[in-house]
Parts: structure tokens; sequence; C-alpha cells
């Protein structure tokens, strides 16, 4: 049986513990325990120096499959042969290796024409289901915390779904979820806000996990371009970062690159990026989304980089010491500690662009988000923003 944690955030050293024996209660038990502050009680000792990995492997795609059965088949497939590849690529990286963080929706691929009802039935996984049963058995099974992303249901919102990123701890629980904000074609809790942070409250939109290897949060795919996000995390104590993507490799710099040597440097983290290697299955060029998974240290420094292909390149030693150090130093380079947010709030209070809570009276088609950006900008341009 799965056990799940609120997923309020920590704001002190020593919390009340809040577990769950069963999903059944998640969601009537989750708003409570964001409200108290509840977290889940992890080791009373924290790790200093580990290895992270972020493991650069094949996507195999639902997409052409016709129905939910052939669809659970093929992830029990991807499950099955990541439970061979996880304790192998230990073998090699070290025994060392708590922290294995794996790509963007690595169990489906990504919807390529589903309608979100279509993708929903097809694709998701339920909270509960047998899918994070088999997560949960490979973190346990390997003494890891295991990252990842899956499109995932949720029951208080019928007939939508949300993008998931989760952090299964090394006895087997799910120590966070945190639901992608900004997608370009998927709902978001955005697009439903008002009743979302009626259910989970704004702590459970940033949620951060303390654990034994450090206070860890997640940011899902192209939102590393969004420094918004990962400083909200960073202002809950965040300070390793897993990024689970599926983005287009090149031997030149990318946005999202350079977006994560970034988010690295302005909030003093730890970050941890698993690409894909490549996507097989759907209609789209197979090696698009391929290489550069890598690590990035609370510097800005790279510490290491996978090139294309399946890849265990991508590791290396997560030395928290070193950065709690970091961030208690005064001087130029700590950042964080010089963050003047009262500059900022009034400006983001006043200007509203892209708008909430556009799904929170139905489903609609995937034209929706295209249509309401193309409106945003038009307002921008009637409002003098952008010319």
């Amino acid at each position: 049986m799965l056990t799940y944690a609120s997923p309020a955030l920590l704001h002190a050293e020593t919390v009340p513990v809040a577990r769950y024996d069963g999903v059944e209660d998640v969601y009537r038990q989750n708003r409570q325990s964001i409200v108290e502050g509840r977290v889940m009680e992890t080791s009373a000792e924290t790790m200093t120096s580990f290895r992270a990995l972020a493991l650069q492997v094949t996507c195999h795609a639902v997409n052409q499959l016709p129905n939910r059965e052939q669809a659970r088949a093929r992830m029990r497939q991807t499950l099955e042969r990541l439970r061979r590849l996880i304790p192998a690529s230990l073998a090699w990286v070290g025994q060392d290796t708590r922290l294995v963080v794996l790509p963007e929706y690595f169990l489906t691929g990504f919807p390529v024409g589903e309608t979100i009802e279509e993708w929903a039935q097809k694709a998701c996984l339920e909270p509960d289901g047998p899918e994070y049963e088999m997560l949960s058995r490979i973190a346990e099974e390997n003494k890891i915390f295991l990252a990842g992303n899956a499109y995932e249901l949720d029951a208080h919102f019928p007939g939508l779904y949300f993008q998931t990123s989760f952090i299964i701890d090394g006895t087997g629980r799910v120590v966070l979820r945190y639901r992608r904000l900004n997608s370009m074609f998927a709902p978001t809790p955005h697009d439903v806000w008002d009743r979302y942070l009626d259910i989970y409250g704004l702590e459970g939109v940033f949620p951060v996990a303390q654990t034994e290897i450090g206070r860890l949060a997640a940011v899902a795919s192209e939102e590393i371009l969004f420094p918004e996000l990962t400083r909200c995390l960073a202002m809950r104590g965040a300070e390793i970062i897993v990024h689970s993507s599926s983005e287009a490799g090149s031997p030149r710099p990318t946005p999202k690159g350079i977006a994560k040597i970034a988010r690295a440097i302005e909030n003093s983290v730890y970050l941890v990026s698993a690409n894909s290697a490549g996507i097989e299955g759907n209609n789209m060029p197979s090696r698009s989304t391929d290489g550069g998974s890598m690590i990035v240290d609370y510097r800005g420094q790279v510490l290491a980089e996978a090139g294309p292909g399946e890849s265990l390149v991508a590791h290396a030693e997560i030395d928290l010491a070193a950065l709690r150090r970091w961030r208690r130093r005064p001087g130029m380079d700590n950042l964080l500690s010089r963050q003047r947010f009262e500059l900022y709030a009034e400006s983001y209070r006043q200007f509203h662009f892209y708008p909430a809570n556009t799904l929170l009276h139905g489903i609609t088609d995937r034209s929706h988000f295209i249509k309401t950006q193309r409106e945003t900008i038009e307002r921008l341009v009637r409002e003098g923003v952008i010319l």
C-alpha cells in the first residue's frame, strides 16, 4: 500500500507528522494537512553528501494504441524495463546514489491529436493506481528517492487531468506531488484556479518536501523558462530541484539549457534535469527530444551532462553541506539573501496577462489554449504593453 504525504510546504526545522495509511483518504485529508502545515515524516538525519542520477531513457508512447488496456500494458513494459535499468545503472554509478530522476511523461509520451477526454481516458494515471505501486516498489527495492513525471487524474476535476511531477522515497512513500502550472496545450491548476486553491491551498501549489537528502521540489519541462516558479520554491526552502523534461537537444545552447543554469544561480539550488532519449511510438521524429540531461550546482556549474541516446552519464555528487555554507555566507554571490520582493510585488498585483479559471466551468477542446493565448496577445497590444 502506498503512503502519501500532504503537499504542504516546510517552514520550520521540526513539524508535526501527517501520515496517510491509504490513498482513499488523500483528497479528503489533503486540505486539512495543508492548513495545519504538516508534512510527511522522514529520517531525522539529513545526508550531507550523496550522488544523484538524471537517467536518460527512451519514452515509448501510447498514442498509437487503441485503448486504455493496451496503453496500460505498454506502461507495464516500461516499468519492468526500468526495474532492470535502475539497479544496473546504480551498480555502475555507485551505491551512494540516493536520487534518480526520470524524464517527463516517460510512461506515455504526450498527446498528439487526442482530445482532453481521450487522453484522460487512455494515458492518465490514478493516484492510487498500479503504475504508482510499481514505481514505489522500484524506489523501495533500490533504496532511492525516485522522481518522475506523469499525466494524472484528480477526482475533484472530472474529465480533466494534470501533468504531475512526483517524488517517491526509499520506503515507497510519495513525499511530493507537484502539478505543472504552465502548459501550452494541457489543463493546469491555473485553469481551475479558484477551485484548486479552495481544495489544496497555495501551499499545495508549491510543494517542498523535507527529506533525509535535503529539501526537494519539482519543476516540469518548459517551466524552467518561468523564473517565478523556481523562486517560489526557493522561498519555501527548496535546495534541490528535480526537473523531468522532454526537450529538443542541440549541440548549440538552447533556451532551456541556459535557463537551467540561470535558475540554479538565482536560487542557490542544485538542479537535476533528466531529458528523454527520444520518443518512439508517435508520428513525431523520434530523436527530436534527446540528450542534454544534466546536473547543475548552486553556483551554476554544470557537473555532468549526457549526450544523445540512453545514458547514465549525467550523475554527480550533491554536497548539501557546501550548499548550506554558501547560502549562509555573506557576499555579492549570495543572491538568494539579497532578494527585495517588495520592489516587485505591486507590479505583479497590478498586471494580469494570461487569465486564470478558463476551464472552471467545463471542458473544452485543445484549440481553447491557443485561442486564449491569441486573445491575451491582442489585449496586451490594446493596453500598449506590446507593440
